[in-house]
């Protein structure tokens, strides 16, 4: 597969540390995945994509689904990115709706206030 991840369950928020390709192939499991852990809580995730080569259309399709669940369930979705992501979002004017942080300690501040 050409996304690959880790999870970390903390007491109110999960992180995941993702690195490869987030495009239309890994979507459909990626969304499903991530789905399923908003589904299970804690409702406030992180997303990881510093190591993230490439992200398509379908890949920022899935993130705008995701933050929608997150939201409807009481909680939020942050985007840790890098330059690349980060270009691609504000390509589409995304990025003040997906949260883009510049590190997960930045994150991490914005789930405490």
């Amino acid at each position: 597969m050409s996304l690959r991840g880790t999870r970390e369950v903390r007491e109110n928020y999960q992180i995941f540390r993702l690195t490869g390709l987030l495009d239309a192939f890994s979507e459909p499991a990626f969304r499903k995945v991530i789905g399923n852990c908003i589904d299970e809580g804690p409702k406030n995730l992180i997303l990881v994509l510093a190591q993230i080569d490439f992200i398509d259309s379908s890949g920022l399709g899935a993130l705008v689904q995701l933050v929608k669940k997150a939201q409807t369930g009481g909680g939020s979705l942050q985007v840790v990115t890098n330059p690349r992501v980060t270009q691609t979002v504000k390509l589409v004017r995304l990025e003040k709706f997906l949260s883009l942080q510049p590190s997960v300690e930045v994150a991490l501040e914005n789930l405490k206030q």
